[in-house]
């Protein structure tokens, strides 16, 4: 049995925000409450004293790239996993743009299997289309059988509006979520930067806001058409966010999510930081960001999610034109936004914890993201005030393409534990 004691507990779904103790007997939250330690033996008890730390649910993240299958070169399940839990993430949901992609049950019923080893909760999505083409559907109830919680073609948006209409209505029917990139092709002229005054800059053409409108428009409102349940992945346009509150406003069964990149980044990072700021949609403007965090606080974005996205020294290396969009969160996305949600005051800490717990976890029907008695014990024990300076030779990913390496944040992770086992420790003791 563990015993965590004398710890902040902020449990959002629970709406607790109070020191407490929490035992855990196994893999099960066994009593939340004040004194527990009297009460039982303490020769079976692991006490950790979790005085001066926040304790939370898990966090959970439904948007990450562990490239298993065949682009483990960047990434692994093992490694990513490893990261996960570094970052205090205790249940993630993989994307299904690998190779081959995840569009039959085979290959997903041997992903799965590997993955029941993990230190944490990794589930997986799978295709929409078969080889991500946008012209075939894949057998979405084999999938579902196979384990897939959900549904997306990420990386590649879904131009044939006849066929994804098609898609939602055999999603809805099966109570499968789908997850949708949004950026049109026909109106980017290179993917991973803003068009706008840093792509005049650096000589690209760029990628505009209006192709990810366009596209979060159309969905949405085809959502609505059929009531199934979507994710408008990675928003980044101050338009975008407009839309999605409107098609809520209308009764659309829609979720935005954001990365903590977008909400801490503008386009002018891709002047000193390069490549490792070039990510699909791009980083966009002051007043795109600013809007962002609005959206954010009165709940239109409803999950913070990192799109963690691993590539290879040498990929990242090439000029800004050619290196392949995508950086790593994973390990910094919990003090990334601390640092500029929680501490400027945007959000509390218990808002903060809704949208990376309860929220994301709900989207998919999880029973994750919570503190509640008789549940799995999934928990993160951080210091929310406690400073550090990203390290690239601290990551525990096989990458190291993040644009915070160097930058001062607020907020380590302690402990993370999952399924009631220890499975990272900042800890001495450990």
């Amino acid at each position: 049995m563990i015993l965590i004691k004398n710890g902040r507990v902020v449990d959002p779904l629970n709406k607790i925000d109070k020191k407490l103790d929490i035992m855990i007997d196994n893999d099960i939250i066994k009593e939340v409450g004040n004194n527990l330690e009297a009460k039982y033996d303490k020769e079976d008890l692991r006490v950790i004293n979790a005085d001066g730390f926040v304790v939370a649910p898990g966090l959970v993240d439904v948007h990450v790239h562990f490239r298993d299958p065949g682009l483990t070169y960047k990434e692994d399940i093992h490694t990513g996993a490893n990261s996960a839990a570094k970052g205090g993430f205790t249940t993630v949901v993989c994307m299904a743009n690998t190779k081959p992609s995840i569009d039959n049950a085979e290959i997903l019923n041997d992903l799965v299997k590997r993955e029941q080893s993990l230190l944490i909760n990794v589930l997986n999505t799978a295709n929409v289309t078969k080889g991500m083409q946008g012209k075939e559907l894949t057998d979405f109830k084999a999938l579902k059988e196979a384990k897939a919680i959900g549904l997306t073609d990420d990386g590649i948006p879904i131009k044939d509006e006849k066929l994804l209409l098609e898609a939602f209505r055999k999603a809805k029917e099966l109570d499968l979520p789908i997850s949708l990139h949004e950026e049109d092709p026909a109106l980017i002229g290179s993917n991973g930067v803003n068009q706008g005054e840093v792509s005049k800059k650096i000589g690209v053409p760029g990628a505009p806001a209006i192709a990810e409108d366009v596209l979060v428009a159309r969905d949405c409102m085809l959502a609505l058409e059929v009531g199934n349940r979507i994710d408008i992945q990675h928003i980044s346009s101050k338009r975008s966010v407009e839309i999605v509150a409107l098609a809520k406003k209308m009764g659309a069964n829609v979720f935005a999510e954001v990365t903590p990149q977008h909400i801490a980044l503008t386009e002018e990072a891709v002047l000193y930081k390069g490549t490792f700021a070039k990510v699909n949609p791009p980083l966009r403007t002051k007043e795109d960001k600013d809007a962002l965090i609005k959206a954010l606080k009165k709940g239109t974005i409803d999950m913070i999610a990192t799109d963690h996205a691993p590539h290879s020294k040498d990929e990242k290396m090439k000029s800004i034109m050619d290196a392949p969009s995508g950086m790593i969160g994973l390990e910094t996305a919990l003090a990334v936004c601390i640092t500029n949600l929680v501490k400027p005051g945007h959000l509390s800490l218990m808002q903060l914890l809704e949208k990376m717990t309860i929220n994301p976890a709900s989207f998919y029907n999880l029973e994750v993201g919570q503190l509640t008695e008789g549940h799995k014990a999934d928990i993160v024990i951080f210091d929310e005030s406690q400073s550090w300076v990203v390290d690239k030779k601290e990551f525990v990913s096989k990458a190291i393409n993040s644009p915070f390496i160097g930058e001062k944040l607020y907020g380590r992770v302690k402990y993370t534990i999952c399924n009631g086992k220890i499975v990272y420790s900042d800890m001495q003791e450990l």
